[in-house]
């Protein structure tokens, strides 16, 4: 089967058929072409995509991706991200492959083509000459022959006609042997040119037209072998990167099955626990009696003169109350929702207690009713701190040293800042290492630069290490504090608890008032926007006899001077040693003891603790506390 023997006669027809084979091969180029485009924004796409929910560096986001969830989701997006990239190798590989080696062959193709058939056009424009050729010589052959006949009658004549001279019968006798002659040659010659002719048709049709048709078709074969192939290798290129896209989607299986429900809950609690004991039931607060209070103008160094009994914190210990006050029992003071209370908070003026009444029961219970409400509405109790509170969440800033949050969160958050500026400090360091050999190196080699040019920066390095080791001291001070391995000794709670001592002073002069307006001498506090835990009512005369003092735990040494004007404090000096008979329970004041006769509480950042660890920890729970 051969289109030089079937087609000889379809010359036109396949120089159509030819021109639409190629024309079939760009358009399949450019639908590789667009194919590739839209692979390519594809991946684009999809790049875009994981990165518009990629976390934002040092962000709050950031700090959400701890979760195993948050995590595989993280995981997710990086997949995408590799699968996008396969895309883009898809992209690649087409137009290598494909676009590009088409469009070079398409090129080659149109040159090969336009070749053949300008071979074809010549061996048809040969055979149409030797085929006029024929037709002329032909022509003239019948030519001659015509005027060899029309001598030839012409001659007969003159030679029957008796009135003709002789001269003239030869003269038309040698026109007609002339004719005949040439009549003669001109056959010859068309005889000639038809076997030439014939050559030429016969070599045309079987020689010259089959070998360009034949070219023809083998340059058609390969454009429909090439096309094929360039679609296998189409499908080539996809299968090519199924394994990795296959690999990918395997590892969005694997973080998709490394999600742990129990883990993420966990990490919720390290995230939120904020340290502190639930709170217990409130107690009932009978207000059908007057609250008797024994007033008192000294410390504790008079406390052993009564002979009376303190009374018992929930029933469970013997916790040292102050023994001036005694207190009725009271009713049970009806429950609020504690988002009432703090609303009321937020509208109100803080009020402390003076110190005639601030047993350490009642300091506990307003120190704890603060971090109960911290624990159930994330925020301080007292109004001012509340106003403050909320005032730092909207502009985004808190104390240096964290102090607004609960202890666990604290310490999180001071360890976080301890390791960040370790590694600035690592930073500057490496930084300072280069500079000092590259300092060495000018000195050694001065024509490479001046050693005295990195003086400047070196010290600038230096100041900035000093700087940095003094912030990581005074924050590793504060996160010793609130793990308990050292006193609390940085400025930050010296600050506070002059705070306090102003406060507590104003609550004097409050409860002065309350004295001076009541008739007896007594005074009746002031029911405050806060829920204050009661204490039990007992037989405070019958149990101060019987009780036994608290045991030492430990001693102390005085770093400032501090002249106890309130009731239940102790003043003490600069240097002296005390012993300690009760921590600090986080309200920033620690129970010290100088003899048998004098105790009681100093501020913690005034003194400076130091522990027994074999000490038997005596200290009981606290009593329960209003919600």
């Amino acid at each position: 089967m051969s289109w030089g023997t079937e087609l000889w006669d379809q010359f036109d027809n396949l120089e159509k058929h030819t021109q639409w084979g190629i024309d079939v091969l760009e358009k399949y180029i450019k639908f590789v072409k667009e194919r590739t485009e839209i692979e390519l924004s594809y991946a684009k796409q999809l790049r875009n995509l994981s990165k518009k929910y990629q976390p934002k560096k040092n962000s709050k986001e950031e700090e959400e991706y701890r979760y195993t969830s948050t995590r595989a989701f993280l995981a997710t997006l990086n997949e995408m991200n590799d699968y996008a990239g396969q895309h883009e190798v898809i992209s690649e590989n087409m137009t290598s492959l494909i676009t590009a080696e088409l469009t070079r062959y398409v090129q080659e193709l149109k040159q090969e083509r336009k070749s053949h058939f300008h071979d074809g056009r010549k061996a048809q424009q040969h055979i149409e000459t030797c085929w006029k050729q024929l037709e002329a010589s032909k022509r003239r052959f019948e030519r001659d022959c015509k005027e060899a006949d029309r001598a030839q009658q012409y001659f007969e004549k003159m030679d029957a006609d008796i009135n003709v001279t002789k001269a003239d019968v030869e003269k038309a006798r040698q026109q007609a042997q002339l004719r005949h002659q040439m009549a003669e040659d001109s056959k010859a010659e068309y005889s000639s040119t038809l076997q030439k002719f014939n050559s030429e048709q016969h070599e045309h049709y079987y020689t010259h037209i089959p070998n360009i048709f034949q070219k023809i078709q083998e340059m058609e074969e390969r454009r429909i072998v090439r096309i094929g192939e360039s679609m296998k290798t189409f499908a080539e290129v996809d299968r090519q990167v199924i394994p990795i896209i296959g690999k990918c989607l395997d590892e969005i299986t694997k973080a998709a099955e490394s999600v742990d429900h129990k883990n993420d809950s966990q990490m919720v609690i390290e995230a939120f626990k904020s340290g502190f004991e639930p709170p217990g039931d409130v107690d009932f607060e009978d207000f059908t009696q007057p609250m008797k209070r024994t007033v008192s103008e000294s410390s504790l160094s008079n406390s052993r003169g009564d002979g009376k009994s303190e009374p018992k914190f929930g029933s469970k210990s013997k916790g040292k109350l102050w023994p001036f006050i005694k207190k009725n029992k009271s009713p049970k003071q009806q429950k609020e929702p504690l988002s009432h209370r703090f609303n009321e908070f937020m509208t109100s003026k803080p009020k402390i207690h003076c110190f005639r009444s601030l047993k350490r029961g009642q300091t506990q219970s307003l120190y704890i009713h603060k971090e109960l409400m911290k624990r159930t509405l994330g925020t301080p109790t007292c109004a001012v701190e509340a106003r403050e509170y909320v005032l730092s969440l909207k502009l985004g800033a808190g104390p240096e040293d964290f102090s607004n949050l609960p202890p666990e969160q604290r310490r999180k958050k001071l360890q976080q800042k301890v390791d960040e500026l370790n590694r600035d400090i690592q930073k500057e360091m490496d930084s300072r290492d280069a500079l000092t050999k590259m300092k060495d190196v000018y000195i050694k080699n001065p024509q490479m630069g001046d050693a005295a040019s990195v003086d400047h920066r070196l010290a600038e390095l230096g100041q900035n290490i000093e700087k940095l080791r003094l912030e990581v001291q005074k924050f590793e001070g504060w996160l010793a504090e609130v793990e308990g391995r050292l006193p609390a000794r940085s400025e930050q709670p010296r600050r506070q608890s002059g705070v306090y001592e102003a406060q507590n002073a104003s609550g004097v002069n409050s409860c002065a008032q309350d004295r001076e307006s009541s008739p007896d001498g007594s005074y009746t506090e002031e029911q405050s926007q806060e829920t204050e835990m009661k204490v039990p009512a007992t037989d405070f005369d019958d149990e101060f006899d019987d009780e036994e003092p608290l045991p030492t735990i430990g001693t102390c040494k005085a770093l400032y001077t501090f002249e106890g004007q309130n009731e239940g404090t102790i003043s003490v000096a600069e240097g002296e040693m005390l012993y300690v008979i009760e921590e600090d329970k986080g309200d920033g004041w620690t129970r010290i003891r100088r003899n048998e006769d004098e105790e009681g509480y100093v501020p913690t950042s005034y003194v400076e603790v130091y522990l027994d660890k074999n000490a038997k920890d005596v200290h009981k729970p606290l009593q329960k506390i209003s919600e």
